[in-house]
């Protein structure tokens, strides 16, 4: 039986789906917040919620007591795959305190949770490629320091980071960061860049192009990136302190303005291009080394740009009838 927090999100609600394909029993968590549309949330929901072996809480995992309640009702918990977080890198400097709430104080809710599993075999939990900052160093490695954050998400993820290594530490908790690379795909975020640029593009509105188009990122398919923290579950590390970060991108870096092209190609349709400079918090590029994650997970992507944006140009499609 697996816990997993942030079940009605993007990455959640797919390692959910598949959880539940492989047999696996799922207790599903998610405040279901409004930083974006709630609809979509409860849309992906809606996919999996009727399935056997899915229970869904709506529940806060900065409420550690609401999280107690919640486990207590469910004694068989083996593994805890905890996605649940404040994302987004120009949110977090309108909104700071989100993130504290979310990213910090909800990281350590579920990090005692852990603690108060008896036999627990593995606590898996999203970290993000933003904590390499403006790393001049790519492909982005685990080996780095990765101290330099440029935005507070950054700083948030990179701060759980830290709290999870303190807890594997002190209780042996088995933990693994996995460091996400821009994640794209069907059922995907209304914040991120592809999928708003194909809003626009749709609607015939202009997109901001940051950076005049140069910016270079790691875009990763979303079954690369369930299969990869799939695989991850029965994988632990073992060692005194038994805490790993790795990463887990495409390690294919590509142009924001091939990026929007592809988009376009997928859609039949020209992009009304505005060009704008770079965005606070923003970093040039991200890059995943993944050799660790091959080495250990079996981790290689399999689904290039050109074969996943149309996939997710017909799922939106299909989804808002555009």
């Amino acid at each position: 039986m697996i816990l997993l927090t942030g079940a009605a999100g993007f990455i959640g609600f797919h390692t959910a789906k598949k959880l539940l394909q492989n047999g696996q029993t799922v207790i599903g968590v998610d405040s279901l917040n409004d930083y974006y549309d709630v609809s979509l949330k409860k849309a992906r929901l809606a996919q999996i919620e009727n399935h056997k072996n899915f229970t869904f809480h709506r529940a806060n995992i900065a409420d550690h007591k609401a999280m107690q309640d919640i486990v207590a009702k469910h004694p068989g918990i083996t593994a805890i795959i905890h996605l649940a977080a404040q994302a987004g890198v120009r949110y977090s400097i309108e909104n700071p305190f989100a993130y504290a709430e979310s990213n910090l104080t909800g990281q350590l809710s579920m990090l005692e949770i852990a603690r108060g599993i008896k036999n627990l075999s593995h606590f898996v939990y999203a970290s993000s490629s933003s904590v390499y900052g403006n790393s001049s160093t790519a492909p982005f490695s685990t080996k780095e320091r990765a101290d330099e954050p440029v935005s507070l998400y950054a700083a948030t993820k990179r701060a759980g980071e830290l709290l999870a290594h303190s807890y594997a530490g002190l209780y042996r908790i088995p933990s693994t960061g996995l460091r996400f690379f821009t994640v794209y795909g069907p059922w995907g975020r209304p914040d991120m860049a592809y999928f708003s640029f194909t809003k626009a593009i749709v609607e015939g509105k202009p997109i901001k192009v940051f950076n005049q188009g140069d910016l270079r990122r790691d875009f990763t398919y979303i079954d690369d990136i369930v299969n990869g923290i799939i695989s991850c579950i029965g994988k632990p590390p073992v060692s005194d302190t038994p805490h790993r970060v790795l990463n887990l991108g495409n390690h294919r870096p590509v142009m924001l303005g091939d990026f929007i092209s592809t988009i376009e190609n997928a859609l039949g349709q020209k992009a009304i291009r505005e060009d704008a400079p770079m965005a606070p918090g923003d970093v040039y590029e991200t890059c995943a080394d993944i050799t660790d994650s091959k080495a250990i997970l079996g981790f290689e992507p399999q689904t290039t740009l050109d074969i996943g944006i149309p996939k997710f140009v017909d799922w939106y499609r299909a989804y808002y009838g555009a």
